[in-house]
């Protein structure tokens, strides 16, 4: 498994990388605040929504402390998908949140 910190993805988005990041803490949670542009799929979901993703573009997935995004990120690996997951999740992010 793939894994990105924080700060990394903070600094991709400071230099305006486009970054895939999905976010998969369910939707009450992300209505505190979410990283912009993230997408929300609740992680209990993901397996009904994989066909709305797409194999060719790598994806970084978030959730509340990194546990339900390292289980996304297995799951999706398993199914053919790039993906990387957010060591530490929301709980250590210092950016910029909507």
């Amino acid at each position: 498994m793939k894994h990105i910190t924080p700060k990394e993805v903070e600094s991709f988005l400071k230099q305006n990388q486009s970054l895939n990041i999905i976010d998969v803490r369910e939707v009450k949670e992300v209505a505190t605040g979410k990283i912009p542009g993230a997408w929300n799929i609740p992680l209990g979901l993901l397996e009904f929504r994989m066909h709305e993703l797409d194999k060719t573009k790598e994806y970084i997935l978030i959730c509340r402390s990194g546990t339900r995004s390292a289980r996304a990120t297995e799951f999706l690996e398993g199914h053919g998908f790039s993906v990387t997951n957010m060591m530490g999740g929301m709980l250590v992010w210092e950016g910029v949140i909507k």
